[in-house]
C-alpha cells in the first residue's frame, strides 16, 4: 500500500507518496489548487501499483475542495487535525518545518496507522460545523444588541429593567418602539399605554402594569435631551434584533435537518438540544480521534493548567482553554442547562458549591462529567441511559 501526504494551502498543494516501509517513493511535487492541479494529482494517484491512502491536514477551509475531488473519485481520504500533525512532527529530531517536510510527516503519520479514513458522513459534519459557527455569531450579533439597549436605557430611563424580569420580553420590546426615554412615558396617555400592554402581553398585563410604568417614569433621574438620537438607536436596535433572531431560526431549520442525516444519540442527554448537540458533533467530528475521555476534555480546552516547578505548586489550577473554543462554549451552555434539568448533575453542581467552588469551578466540574456522557453515547452510538438509583 501507498500513503499520500499533502499539506495543503491556499495557492499550491504539496504532496509526498511512500510505501510501507515509510521510504519516499516519489519526492514532493507541487498541486495548483485547480482543477488542473487536481487532475495532474489524480493521474499520478492511478499510475501507483497499489493502493492508496491519502492524508490531508484541515487547514482553513482550503482542504475541502481537494477532499470532495478525491472522495469522488474513490479514494480513501483521511482528514488530520493541524494539532495532531505538529505533535507528531515534534517526535522528530530535526526541527525543519516546510510545506514539504510536512507532507511527508502527514504521510507517515498516516502510514503508522494512527489515523483512520474519514467517515462518509464527514460532509454533513462540515455543514454542520459552518452552521453551528454561523448560529454562534448571529446569536453574538442578539447579545451586542442587548447591550447596547441596557446602555441606552441606563442613560436615559434606568428605572425600567425594575419593572420586567428581563427588558426583552415580548412586551417590554414593544413598549420601547413606542417610547424610550423617562419624559416619554411619563406623558403617555395612561389608557392608550395600557392598551398597548394589554395587547402586548395577551391580557396578562394592563392598567396597574402601565400605572407602575409611569410612576418609576415621573420619579426616574433619567437624561430627557437625549429622546431623538436614542430613538432611532432604539428603533434600529430592536429591528435589528429581530431580523438576527429570525435568521437564527432559519439556520436552526437546516441544523435539525442536517442533523437528521447522522445517526447520534447525543440530545438524549439532558441539558443538550438540538443546537447545542450539533455544535458539538460538529466540533468533535469522529470520536475515534479521541482515545478516552481525558483526550476529549483537553481538545476541549476544560482541563485543568497545572503549574509546577521544583517543590512549589500552585494552589490553584485554572482551565487550560486550548483547543475549540466553539466546543467549549456548547458544552459551557449544555452544563448550564444540565444543571437545571439534570437531577443527578444538579446535585453534583451544588456538592461542589458546598465544598466552596466558585460558580465557574463548579459549571467546569459539570462540563467534565457532561463530556464523559457524551464519549460514552458517541463512542457506543446508542441513547443515553440516566444510571439506575442506588
Amino acid at each position: 500500500m501507498f500513503f499520500c501526504g499533502i499539506d495543503v494551502a491556499k495557492r499550491q498543494h504539496v504532496a509526498v507518496f511512500l510505501d510501507q516501509i515509510g521510504t519516499i517513493t516519489r519526492r514532493a511535487f507541487e498541486i495548483a489548487n485547480a482543477r488542473p492541479g487536481f487532475e495532474e494529482l489524480h493521474q499520478k494517484l492511478e499510475a501507483l501499483s497499489e493502493p492508496v491512502l491519502v492524508g490531508l491536514e484541515a487547514t482553513g477551509h482550503y482542504w475541502l475542495a481537494l477532499y470532495e475531488f478525491l472522495t469522488q473519485r474513490g479514494y480513501a481520504v483521511v482528514v488530520l487535525n493541524p494539532f495532531q500533525v505538529h505533535a507528531y512532527r515534534r517526535s522528530g529530531i530535526r526541527k525543519c518545518k516546510t510545506d514539504r517536510t510536512d507532507a511527508f510527516w502527514i504521510a507517515d503519520l498516516i502510514r503508522i496507522g494512527t489515523a483512520r479514513a474519514s467517515s462518509p458522513t464527514l460532509p454533513v459534519i462540515v455543514q454542520l460545523r459552518e452552521l453551528s459557527r454561523f448560529r454562534f455569531r448571529l446569536t453574538e450579533q442578539v447579545g451586542d444588541c442587548k447591550r447596547k439597549i441596557i446602555t441606552i436605557l441606563d442613560r436615559v430611563f434606568p428605572e425600567y429593567e425594575t419593572l420586567f424580569s428581563s427588558p426583552f420580553l415580548a412586551t417590554s420590546r414593544r413598549l420601547l418602539a413606542e417610547a424610550v426615554t423617562a419624559q416619554e412615558f411619563a406623558e403617555l396617555d395612561l389608557t392608550e399605554l395600557a392598551k398597548v400592554i394589554r395587547s402586548a402581553s395577551r391580557g396578562r398585563w394592563g392598567v396597574e402594569k402601565a400605572t407602575q410604568v409611569q410612576n418609576a417614569a415621573r420619579q426616574s433621574v433619567g437624561v430627557g435631551f437625549l429622546t431623538d438620537a436614542v430613538h432611532v438607536e432604539m428603533r434600529c436596535l430592536l429591528e435589528q434584533m429581530d431580523l438576527v433572531e429570525l435568521q437564527r431560526a432559519h439556520v436552526d431549520e437546516a441544523l435539525e435537518a442536517l442533523m437528521a442525516q447522522v445517526p447520534q444519540f447525543l440530545t438524549t442527554i439532558p441539558g443538550i438540544g438540538l443546537a447545542t448537540g450539533a455544535a458539538l458533533l460538529a466540533e468533535i467530528g469522529e470520536i475515534q480521534r479521541f482515545p478516552a475521555p481525558e483526550k476529549l476534555v483537553a481538545y476541549a480546552g476544560i482541563d485543568a493548567r497545572v503549574y509546577q516547578s521544583g517543590e512549589f505548586e500552585a494552589d490553584h489550577a485554572h482551565m487550560s482553554k486550548r483547543g475549540s473554543p466553539y466546543l467549549r462554549h456548547a458544552l459551557w451552555q449544555a452544563a448550564v442547562m444540565a444543571i437545571r434539568h439534570d437531577p443527578e448533575l444538579r446535585a453534583y453542581y451544588e456538592r461542589k458549591r458546598a465544598e466552596g467552588k466558585p460558580y465557574g469551578t463548579a459549571v467546569g466540574a459539570v462540563c467534565r462529567k457532561l463530556v464523559a456522557r457524551i464519549y460514552i453515547v458517541l463512542k457506543e452510538k446508542r441513547p443515553y441511559q440516566p444510571r439506575a438509583a442506588i
